[in-house]
């Protein structure tokens, strides 16, 4: 008798423990998100957002979690609409650039100033430290919770300089220039180099190159190959302007409607989503590079483009464009409050000061 109550005393252990090791997706509620990402025919799009929302989170949630998930490609949105969309609550989820969504908030646009960094690891430090002020910059003026940040391949210049036997260009040489851009501090440092800045949407950058409209253009260096920009580009300047900041947020109300368990568990994924990302871009940045010039490239035909290696005097240039044009007139639109915040993360660990 003595040991039939030990072994019903056992049982229950068990039963107990059996039942905290239950995984946390049991208490993850049912929900079926609604979501918009980046550009459909670049690999951030293909390989990572896409499958967060339609295959991480429901196999992570045992299918409890779903989503219809879709690009601003085939949507026919511009990626400065999506943020004011999730704000009244068109989406439950977006996948949105800092640089589209800074008119809102210039404190946004502090982690992708351009010029100011020149490497991945000093821009994942940047981001890190930065983080706080994107989380409640984005809570504060589009109503939505930050689940994590990310990159795309760096943001360089490709020109059209119609001879592929040139082999030397300084930054000096682009005064004058139409150059394509896509965010304020670009623009910014596009005048620094006594350039003009056109707005001009991404889809829209091939035909403009042809026709003369713009003579470089700004973007990435692999998204600059999967648009065959090399059918029209002649030269790539291989300064890094900008990184594309990237994030991704959710409703603050569908959030909030969403228990504890679930919260955790895309919060958990977000962040795994976050690491493989960086760990991709960091990666696929040169594989760009290679693409659009001699190769190898294990995409299709390397596009011929003529690599150049940006010169002591260029980069002296660069840095001086950053410092006198790029934070000052960032600091002066975004405040002093905004500014002393940048100085003491961003700043810090770049060497730099933003004042106006």
């Amino acid at each position: 008798m003595m040991q039939s109550h030990k072994f019903l005393a056992g049982a229950m252990v068990c039963g107990a423990l059996a039942l905290t090791a239950i995984p946390a997706a049991a208490e993850v509620q049912k929900f079926h998100f609604e979501v918009v990402g980046t550009w459909g025919f670049l690999e951030n799009w293909k390989q990572y957002e896409k499958s967060f929302w339609t295959e991480r989170l429901p196999k992570a949630s045992g299918g409890k979690l779903s989503a219809n998930a879709k690009p601003y490609t085939e949507l026919g949105l511009k990626g400065y609409e999506v943020m004011s969309g999730l704000k009244k609550g068109a989406y439950d989820a977006v996948h949105a650039l800092t640089s589209y969504s800074a008119k809102a908030s210039p404190a946004l646009e502090g982690i992708d100033l351009a010029g100011v960094i020149q490497d991945f690891p000093t821009y994942r430090k940047a981001m890190t430290a930065y983080r706080p002020i994107l989380e409640r910059e984005i809570a504060e003026k589009y109503n939505a919770k930050l689940i994590n940040v990310y990159t795309f391949p760096s943001q360089q210049l490709w020109c059209n300089l119609k001879d592929r036997s040139i082999k030397k260009v300084s930054l000096k040489d682009l005064a004058g220039k139409k150059i394509r851009t896509y965010s304020r501090t670009l623009g910014d440092f596009i005048e620094g180099l006594n350039a003009s800045a056109v707005t001009i949407a991404f889809a829209e950058v091939v035909p403009a190159l042809q026709k003369g409209v713009a003579d470089c253009g700004i973007t990435g260096t692999m998204p600059a190959y999967n648009a065959k920009w090399w059918q029209v580009v002649t030269h790539n300047i291989r300064v890094r302007v900008g990184y594309a900041a990237t994030f991704t947020a959710i409703n603050m109300d569908t959030w909030k409607g969403l228990n504890a368990d679930t919260q955790k568990l895309i919060m958990s994924e977000a962040k795994k989503l976050e690491d493989d990302i960086w760990a991709f871009e960091s990666s696929l940045d040169q594989k760009g590079m290679d693409c659009n010039a001699s190769g190898p490239c294990e995409k299709g035909k390397p596009g011929g483009m003529v690599p150049i290696t940006p010169s002591a005097a260029d980069q002296a240039m660069l840095k001086d464009i950053a410092q006198n044009v790029v934070l000052k007139r960032w600091a002066k639109r975004c405040g002093k409050k905004c500014a002393d915040e940048w100085n003491a993360t961003v700043g810090k660990i770049v060497g730099m000061t933003a004042s106006p």
